[in-house]
Formats: structure tokens, sequence, C-alpha cells
């Protein structure tokens, strides 16, 4: 996959209360046109007075969860990047609420990676997690230790069974 054709001129919401990680975004995201955000309250004016392509969203100090949730509703997809809510939970309640990935921040430097495929899921209809989550699953089981799925099990049962899904009818392609 090509990263750098998929996002040349998207537009992209970059939000999180620490500068450096904003700069950062906009340096890796060269070739797309970046709005940056570094409240909640910039963000949604950004939000209302703009379209998106994609939003990148911490989570902590700058409400990224209440974010998330309007983003939804305008159909951009939003792709979460945290290091101080990097909890199960988190993640759990990032995906129940419409999240496209959920990404550490000591994995920023592979945003490319996630921003296309967030973007290609969407170009073909649908929402699929199978590429970032098979990537950091691993990174997952080692900052939340073995068996973190267990306390919901069942939830992850049915993210497994489309994951599942979602990686067979890529293989049709």
């Amino acid at each position: 996959m090509n990263h750098q054709r998929i996002l040349k001129n998207k537009r992209i919401l970059l939000v999180d209360d620490e500068s450096d990680i904003l700069e950062t975004l906009e340096e890796l995201l060269y070739c797309c046109k970046t709005d940056l955000a570094s409240t909640f309250e910039s963000a949604v004016i950004c939000l209302k007075n703009n379209t998106y392509d994609v939003a990148i969203l911490d989570i902590m100090g700058v409400r990224g969860h209440a974010l998330l949730k309007i983003t939804h509703k305008l159909d951009i997809p939003a792709i979460m990047l945290t290091a101080h809510a990097l909890t199960p939970d988190n993640l759990k309640l990032s995906i129940e609420q419409g999240a496209d990935a959920y990404v550490p921040k000591d994995k920023l430097l592979n945003i490319s990676l996630f921003i296309a495929d967030v973007l290609t899921a969407k170009e073909q209809g649908k929402k699929t997690h199978v590429t970032w989550f098979s990537l950091l699953k691993p990174v997952f089981d080692k900052l939340f230790g073995e068996g973190w799925r267990k306390q919901n099990q069942d939830f992850w049962d049915e993210f497994d069974d489309k994951q599942m899904a979602a990686r067979d009818d890529i293989q049709k392609f």
C-alpha cells in the first residue's frame, strides 16, 4: 500500500494538548492538509467549520472520547492516539464509541500506515480493525499483560469474529 498516495491532499484534524505531538504529526503528515487543535473547544470549532477525511484525537487533556462521539456522528473516521489513557478499558471504550483505530503515542512514527488503512477501509465501504489491531495486539499484550482480554471476553470474541470476517473480505480482492 502506497501510504503517501492515499494520504496526499487529505484533510486531517489533529487534536492533542501537547504542542510537540501536534508538530510531529504535522511533519509526519506533510502531504496532507492539517488543522491543529490543542483544546476540546478549538477542535469543536474546527469540526463545525470544516470537512475532514480523518481525525486524530488524543484522549486525555482534550476530552477525546467526547470528540470521538462528535466525529462519529459526522461520519469522520477517528484514530485515538494516547499515552496516558493506554488501558484495556480505554481501548474497549474507544472501539465501542466508533474509533477506527487506537494507537499508542510511542507508535506515532507509523501513523501514516494507520491513517491509510482507515481511509482505504472507508473508501471500500468497510469498517475494519484488521491492520492496526494485528500490528498492535503484541504491543497491547506486552503493555496490559497476559490475559488482558479475559475481563471482557465476550466483547473481544465478537471483535475477533468481526476481524476474521473483514480479513476474509480483504482476501477476496
